[in-house]
């Protein structure tokens, strides 16, 4: 629990200082004319809007397992969504969501195998779709980001969204290899730290792993063969979801009395995703903020900049942290689950 607090309490430490040192940085005479003129009603269906999003997260969930067999509702797919949000956001890339996700499902009866596919089958939906929309967000913006340092950071992520998305891609077509890598790699880790003879035990773990692979492999051929009316609505429900999530950025604008560019509210944010894919800190902590500060900063007046990008880290952050958590601890009743990945990271 200890090591848990230790994530929690510097992730949210990092956001706060951030959003601090941007406020203090952005708020001028005509913010206080701003925050006496807020309309609550718009900041509140901002956040409703950001809650739906977990609910269509929840329904791809729910539609890709049913396409390998298995039947997950939707209050539970809601739940995993929820839960995993929670610990995204204490790990840098927000790497630590998926395992969480992985695990709850085998806990409803779903081979590892089988549930690795379906959340990397959303990975690697995410990591397409972004990547379609990069060419767009880059043509949008380009030559008005102020900060040069800014290309930099995103072909950085860029690139370590092409990586990733190619090693599943490859995972995929070319299982006996990576069963290779990944054999030789746990022989070499467990030799080189443990010290001891484990040829008994090497063998029945490498075994697990391919036939994990193998489960994993044969479902993502599911996916395009029999199963392809699950990964069909998976498609539709991944662009459904990023249309949602990305719409509270101009309801928040709304709710500050700016009126919102649609396009550039979807391109600055696509240009954040591929930004805090680069693992510096937990949640992605600071990085988010001052991303956003530069990239919102091409489109929004100063006076409501500092503002909104907090709003927009209240409800992409915090909230994640406080209903994952609620949801995790409260109704799931998991906190074992939290902690044993924790301690295993």
């Amino acid at each position: 629990m200890k090591k848990y607090t230790k994530w929690l309490t510097r992730s949210i430490l990092i956001s706060i200082f951030s959003i601090a040192v941007v406020l203090i940085f952005t708020l001028n005479t005509n913010t206080i004319e701003v925050v006496r003129e807020i309309r609550p009603g718009y900041i509140l269906a901002a956040l409703v809007i950001h809650l739906f999003s977990f609910v269509v997260w929840g329904l791809r969930i729910k539609s890709m397992t049913s396409a390998l067999g298995y039947k997950v509702g939707l209050i539970r797919s809601f739940e995993i969504v929820v839960s995993g949000t929670f610990v995204a956001a204490l790990t840098p890339s927000s790497i630590g969501g998926e395992p969480l996700r992985i695990h709850l499902l085998r806990q409803d009866q779903i081979p590892i195998g089988k549930a690795t596919a379906v959340i990397l089958g959303e990975r690697i939906l995410d990591a397409i779709l972004m990547l379609l929309a990069a060419p767009f967000s880059i043509y949008l913006f380009n030559g008005i980001l102020s900060d040069p340092r800014m290309n930099v950071v995103v072909v950085l992520g860029g690139l370590l969204s092409v990586i990733s998305l190619i090693i599943m891609l490859y995972a995929l077509l070319r299982p006996r290899y990576v069963k290779l890598a990944i054999n030789n790699l746990v022989a070499w880790m467990i030799k080189r730290f443990s010290g001891k003879k484990i040829g008994g035990k090497l063998y029945r773990f490498t075994e697990s792993i391919d036939k994990e692979i193998d489960e994993f492999h044969e479902s993502m051929y599911i996916f395009c063969t029999e199963g392809r009316v699950g990964l069909f609505y998976g498609i539709i429900y991944t662009i459904i979801y990023w249309i949602v999530d990305f719409s509270s950025l101009p309801v928040i604008l709304l709710g500050l009395n700016q009126p919102p560019s649609i396009l550039f509210c979807f391109a600055a944010q696509v240009f954040l995703l591929i930004i805090i894919i680069v693992p510096l800190t937990p949640g992605s902590s600071g990085v988010a903020e001052f991303a956003a500060i530069s990239i919102f900063s091409a489109f929004m007046p100063i006076s409501i900049l500092g503002i909104a990008v907090t709003a927009w880290r209240v409800f992409t952050f915090y909230t994640n942290i406080l209903v994952g958590g609620f949801v995790s601890f409260k109704l799931l009743k998991n906190t074992w689950l939290v902690q044993k990945y924790l301690k295993r990271s």
